[in-house]
């Protein structure tokens, strides 16, 4: 019997190193039989594709994609199709930048945070996942599956600033992308609101310093009190197995959702003792 994703081709973008959640979903998808395409930044494809050695089996050489980019964003399908002319069944988009100025513990105070700064934040955190749909919809099989990478907004979370208002954005863009691609295609969009994982992007919002790193340590501690089955912030396995549930055929009428994978900490009001 083969695995859930046998036959299909999936696109990963946001693989930037073998930690991330996004190089995590690819190995669980290789490893339930589907092929795997990636993406990466341009100047850093030398890096991806020396990363992507790692994944379980081989992967064509990474496919250049700056998402703030037309030229790279119509030339995607194309592309595509060179290494894949059976086209996309599945797409995970995982990615999403702030400036400094407003995630972190350099950023200026919420009220403070620049406009163009909050706009390059929304373009690349949200607009993104709209940008990429539209990119791969040429080369997108009738039934395919689009899954996006959140994190619960609903509060406001210190230090993540106007990155939970990208975020909420991207809920926002996931339901009218839902819509367009399930009548162009009969194809699915949904997120993953993923607790907190060890990456470079958690590295960013606590930062470097002693007092920042514990406090990153502490909303961990926090997360997995909260959780009532336990939530582990070094491995990034149950994330990746609910994208890969998502890009399969088992979930065929969920769409302009959000599955949360957090160990239902974001739903618990439950506080541990450690955390005060």
């Amino acid at each position: 019997m083969g695995g859930l994703l046998e036959g299909k081709t999936i696109l990963i973008t946001g693989i930037i190193t073998d930690a991330s959640i996004a190089f995590r979903a690819a190995a669980i998808a290789q490893e339930q039989d589907a092929t795997v395409l990636i993406t990466g930044i341009p100047e850093r494809l030398r890096l991806i594709d020396r990363i992507a050695k790692r994944l379980p089996k081989e992967v064509p050489p990474a496919i250049g994609l700056d998402i703030t980019n037309e030229d790279d964003l119509n030339a995607l399908a194309g592309k595509v199709r060179e290494l894949a002319p059976q086209g996309l069944d599945g797409v995970l988009h995982s990615i999403a930048f702030a400036p400094r100025t407003l995630m972190g513990p350099e950023a200026k105070p919420f009220l403070e945070g620049p406009g163009p700064d909050a706009a390059k934040a929304f373009e690349i955190s949200a607009w993104s996942y709209a940008s990429l749909a539209r990119a791969v919809l040429p080369v997108l099989n009738e039934g395919a599956s689009l899954v996006g990478m959140d994190f619960d907004p609903r509060t406001a979370m210190p230090y993540y600033n106007w990155m939970g208002v990208a975020k909420a954005a991207l809920e926002s863009v996931n339901r009218y992308v839902a819509r367009e691609v399930g009548e162009a295609k009969r194809a699915r969009s949904n997120l993953v609101a993923a607790g907190p994982i060890k990456t470079l992007a958690a590295k960013a919002i606590a930062g470097t310093a002693t007092d920042d790193a514990a406090k990153l340590n502490q909303l961990n501690e926090y997360w997995d009190g909260a959780s009532p089955i336990g939530w582990n912030v070094d491995d990034p396995t149950a994330v990746g197995k609910s994208i890969v549930a998502l890009l399969s055929d088992w979930l065929p009428a969920t769409t302009g959702s959000i599955v949360y994978v957090d160990g239902g900490a974001s739903h618990n009001t439950w506080l541990p003792e450690s955390f005060n």
